[in-house]
C-alpha cells in the first residue's frame, strides 16, 4: 500500500507515526511537504492509496486535502471533517444539530451586537476566533469595561480572525479539562489537562495526567466525532457540575504528550485506521 504523509515541520507526533508505519509490512511511505507541493487542477494523477494529513497550517491542510480528493485520493481526515473542525462555529453548528452538549454560545458580527450578546449572556464569557488553535487569541471577559476594550481592539484589527464574534459562556473548569482521543469507532484514551491558568492547552504549559475513559466520556466523545464526520479526532471536554460538555473538536490532533500518560499506543491506532481506509475500509 502506498501512503502519503502531508506535512510541514516534522514534529515528535509525526516521528511517532513514521516509526509505526515502519513496523507495518508492505507499506510504501511517501513524504509530501506542503511547502513544496504544487497542484495542477484537473490534471493531477496520484497512485497513493491514502494520504494522512499532518500539516500545521490549517489553510494548506484543508486545500491540499480537497485537491487530493479531487484527484481521487482518500484522505485522513477528509476535507469535510477538516472544514468543519477548522472552524469553531461550524463545529458548534454540527454539535447543536446532533444534540451534543456544549456551552452556551452566541454569535455576532459587529462590535455593538457583540456587546449586547455578552451582556445578555452574563459575565464572564470567553471570546474566541472562529479559526485558530493552541489557545491563541482567546479572551476571558469579566466585565463591561473589558468587553468594550477587547471588542474595540478586535474591530480595529479587522482581520478575518477578528471579524466574527464567537462568544462562549465561561465554564469554571476548576483547574482542568479533558482531552479524549477518537480513532474510527473507538475512544482509545483520554487525559486531564491541568493548569492554574484558565487556558488549559498543553501547548500553553498545562500538565497532562491520565484520565480513565468512563462510559460517559466515551459516549460523548464518539457523539461529537460522529457529528463532525468521524475519523481521527481529539475532543476537548468540560466538566460542568457533573455534566460533561464538548468545547472543541480537533482534526489534526497532537498526541506526543499523551502516549506515556495514557499508556495507549495512539500512533499505532492511527496508523491502523489509515491503512484500513487505504484498503477500502
Amino acid at each position: 500500500m502506498k501512503v502519503g504523509i502531508l506535512h510541514s515541520l516534522i514534529r515528535k507526533d509525526e516521528k511517532y507515526l513514521l516509526e509505526e508505519f515502519g513496523k507495518r509490512p508492505n507499506v510504501d511511505l511517501v513524504m509530501i511537504d506542503d511547502r513544496e507541493i504544487q497542484f495542477v487542477l484537473g490534471k493531477d494523477k496520484y497512485d497513493y492509496d491514502v494520504v494522512i494529513e499532518r500539516s500545521i497550517n490549517h489553510s494548506r491542510a484543508l486545500h491540499a486535502i480537497k485537491l487530493f480528493e479531487n484527484a481521487g485520493v482518500k484522505c485522513v481526515n477528509n476535507s469535510s471533517v477538516a472544514t468543519i473542525c477548522g472552524d469553531k462555529l461550524l463545529t458548534s453548528v454540527q454539535l447543536d444539530k446532533y444534540n451534543v452538549a456544549q456551552p452556551e454560545l452566541r454569535i455576532a458580527f459587529t462590535e455593538e451586537s457583540a456587546l449586547q450578546a455578552i451582556e445578555a449572556m452574563g459575565y464572564p464569557v470567553v471570546l474566541k476566533p472562529a479559526v485558530g488553535s493552541w489557545g491563541r487569541l482567546l479572551s476571558k471577559i469579566n466585565d463591561r469595561d473589558s468587553a468594550e476594550s477587547i471588542l474595540e481592539h478586535k474591530t480595529v484589527l479587522g482581520t478575518y480572525h477578528h471579524s466574527i464574534f464567537y462568544i462562549q459562556k465561561y465554564i469554571e473548569k476548576k483547574g482542568r479539562d479533558i482531552r479524549s482521543f477518537v480513532v474510527g469507532e473507538d475512544c482509545i484514551g483520554a487525559i486531564y489537562r491541568e493548569s492554574e491558568h484558565w487556558i488549559t492547552n498543553t501547548a500553553r504549559g498545562a500538565k497532562a495526567v491520565n484520565c480513565k475513559v468512563t462510559p460517559e466520556i466515551a459516549d460523548l466523545s464518539l457523539a461529537a466525532a460522529s457529528a463532525v464526520g468521524g475519523g481521527v479526532l481529539a475532543i476537548d471536554l468540560f466538566e460542568n457540575d457533573g455534566q460533561l460538555m464538548v468545547n472543541e473538536v480537533n482534526y489534526t490532533m497532537e498526541f506526543k504528550n499523551s502516549i506515556s500518560t495514557t499508556g495507549v499506543n495512539i500512533p499505532g491506532h492511527i496508523v491502523d485506521y489509515v491503512l484500513k481506509i487505504g484498503a477500502g475500509g
